[in-house]
């Protein structure tokens, strides 16, 4: 089955809004396990707007389950990383400013730079992800710069769902064939909520996780945290 990590940065904008520690995101990071989520993943932006480096490594000697870090691969992001030890950091282009991530990686135009990268975090024994658009070319070179697996940035799936959901979801499913067939795990991650996740993850058969913040914690105001983490889990089974 496809596995939920949760994205709380979410939870830490609320907290940040009013200063303080309420809510404490490790508290929530914790119940989301034990509600059923598979891993936690957060993206410390340089700003630390939500996510702060302080909450990454307290949350790095808390968790139970998978511990995913986005982000953009600049020294002090990598120095991050590297001490707090995740299961997984995912390389995302998102220059500093950006309101939220908006576009893949180019692995041709930037192989070198993700290469050199990606063979520090390796030998730290961090699988690594490339977050990436469904271009064939594109995940042939996430192959040959060392990563372990893609995140499909899968924000015009969603866009496109309520259109025409078997054309906008065709080339994320032969970017799955792909990313499988060369020997790259499949992650999948911007915009999924329960409308369209069930039928996403239904067509990548080979999908391994998929990273849902805004939706989910959106849809918890309504639904509650542990309700709304089963329904999200509900669609992935």
């Amino acid at each position: 089955m496809t596995k939920l990590s949760v994205n709380i940065n979410k939870i830490a904008t609320i907290r940040n809004a009013r200063g303080g520690d309420i809510p404490n995101v490790v508290f929530a990071a914790k119940r989301i396990e034990e509600f059923g989520a598979e891993g936690i993943t957060v993206h410390p932006r340089p700003d630390q707007r939500h996510i702060t480096y302080k909450d990454v490594e307290d949350l790095s000697t808390s968790l139970k389950t998978e511990f995913n870090i986005e982000g953009y691969p600049n020294r002090e992001w990598l120095d991050l990383v590297l001490k707090a030890k995740p299961s997984q950091a995912t390389l995302v282009p998102d220059p500093p400013g950006v309101l939220t991530s908006n576009a893949g990686w180019n692995t041709l135009q930037y192989g070198a730079f993700l290469k050199e990268v990606l063979t520090e975090l390796n030998s730290y024994g961090i699988r690594t992800s490339i977050f990436i658009e469904p271009d064939l070319q594109l995940i042939d070179g996430a192959k040959e710069v060392g990563a372990d697996r893609i995140e499909l940035y899968t924000e015009p799936f969603a866009a496109n769902y309520s259109i025409d959901r078997e054309s906008a979801v065709k080339p994320f499913a032969l970017a799955s064939k792909h990313a499988h067939e060369i020997g790259l795990g499949i992650n999948a991650g911007h915009d999924l909520n329960l409308e369209n996740l069930e039928y996403f993850t239904t067509s990548l058969p080979y999908l391994d996780e998929v990273s849902i913040g805004h939706a989910l914690i959106s849809d918890a105001l309504f639904f509650g945290l542990e309700n709304t983490v089963q329904m999200y889990l509900s669609k992935l089974s």
